[in-house]
């Protein structure tokens, strides 16, 4: 939810290893894991089950089910107790950004880039895919790197290869926007300045900056649908937008993606935007603050996901003024019309838009539920739904076959949503990074 920009820089890594070596992963256990469950919400059932056994072999869950049950499958095996505890699918984030430390201001976006290397920026990241996989979340889609070129996809394969902590990514480089329409943007026409996007033009501009990012390893393509947001005079109540690229533009990237095998997210925040962007046949709508009905419709009846990130916009609408406080109350009301017309409502933060440091992921859960979902169904939406949306079916889940990436909380989340910022246990693949 950012105005944003480029640097150029590029991290040399030298190796001793062969060319062909296998890349290093998380020792996996020797002997399976029997975890002991109070509770367990598994991410698709309505309520929680009690006195639950997860039996683990190397990454994965092979039987879950009554305690008894499961034991007897389990011989040999090292047992976990979390019998005091809720067990639950680990937590994903469907839109964050690792390379970035917080920008409610033009200032604090415009200092990173200019003073930061790239190198510096993704030791940052590194630090921020440890606090990710730490507050729970063992996934996340990252949606780009604001001027830090590929470094997502450097910080994707070193946590890959076991070099450092962190969620399983989904990268998407660089995102996009037309020439001008994205900061850095200076009245000094002599500097040439970082651009916090990749800046593409024109159709066949489009197509190629598609390409080129999924070259360099990216699993989404993002483009920013719209800038300069505000509300049109009484009694017009709609939040409004400068629309980014034309239709052929947006269309050709979107059509070229899907060609290629890979989804696109769409930053649409004024209702102008976001009509561009469904035109454009994207899959996911970011932000969607000036959402109306008739767009609200529009998303049901295409099944594209809204990811509202709504801590992001609590975060920045004071430092910004403007209109970006009005806009928090627009997107509210638009949360619960989405809710009940059925839409596809799934978790993302915007964490980079706000300090790694400085909130806990996991807040985005309360909102949820102050707008009107149960604290089953935002559970749901940053587990079982965001994996759903990733197209990951061994994600967000407690159930046989799945990765064996869990958390658990000491209290009931279904009683204290609150519970969730405050995980005890968490495992990603079988390795345990956190324990009571």
């Amino acid at each position: 939810m950012r105005p944003c920009f480029t640097l150029l820089a590029t991290l040399a890594v030298a190796t001793t290893a062969p060319a062909q070596a296998p890349p290093l992963r998380p020792a996996q256990p020797a002997t399976p894991v029997l975890i002991k469950a109070g509770r367990l919400i598994d991410g698709r059932s309505d309520a929680p089950q009690a006195g639950v056994g997860i039996l683990i072999e190397g990454d994965r869950i092979k039987a879950v089910g009554p305690l008894a049950q499961v034991q007897g499958q389990a011989k040999g095996a090292r047992v976990i107790d979390l019998a005091q505890m809720t067990v639950l699918p680990g937590f994903i984030d469907t839109h964050t950004h690792l390379l970035l430390q917080g920008d409610p201001t033009a200032e604090s976006y415009n200092e990173q880039l200019l003073y930061e290397s790239t190198p510096y920026r993704a030791i940052l990241a590194a630090r921020n895919a440890r606090i990710a996989l730490e507050h729970g979340f063992t996934a996340i889609r990252d949606l780009e790197t604001e001027g830090a070129m590929y470094a997502d996809v450097d910080v994707k394969r070193a946590v890959d290869r076991g070099e450092i902590p962190g969620p399983r990514i989904f990268a998407s480089t660089r995102a996009m926007a037309p020439t001008g329409m994205y900061p850095i943007v200076s009245d000094n026409w002599e500097l040439e300045l970082p651009h916090g996007v990749q800046p593409v033009d024109g159709v066949e501009g489009a197509r190629l900056a598609v390409r080129q990012q999924v070259a360099h390893g990216a699993d989404w393509i993002k483009f920013y649908a719209d800038r300069r947001y505000y509300f049109g005079p009484a009694p017009d109540s709609v939040l409004h937008s400068w629309v980014n690229f034309t239709d052929d533009e947006a269309r050709a990237l979107v059509d070229e993606a899907h060609r290629l095998g890979r989804k696109v997210a769409a930053h649409a925040i004024g209702s102008d935007g976001i009509a561009a962007a469904l035109r454009a046949g994207v899959n996911t709508i970011e932000h969607g603050d000036g959402m109306t009905d008739s767009l609200l419709d529009v998303l049901v009846a295409k099944g594209v996901y809204w990811v509202p990130t709504v801590t992001v916009a609590y975060y920045v609408a004071g430092p910004r003024g403007g209109a970006w406080g009005p806009m928090v109350e627009h997107q509210h009301r638009a949360f619960t019309r989405g809710l009940k017309k059925g839409v596809r409502i799934v978790l993302g933060t915007d964490v980079g838009g706000f300090p790694w440091t400085e909130l806990n992921q996991a807040k985005e859960f309360e909102y949820y539920v102050q707008y009107g979902m149960t604290p089953m169904q935002a559970i749901k939406s940053g587990t079982s739904l965001a994996a759903e949306l990733l197209g990951q079916r061994d994600l967000g889940v407690v159930a046989a076959g799945a990765y064996a990436d869990l958390v658990a909380v000491a209290g009931d989340p279904l009683k204290d949503v609150a519970e969730l910022s405050r995980v005890r246990f968490v495992m990603k693949g079988g390795v345990t990074y956190l324990s009571p």
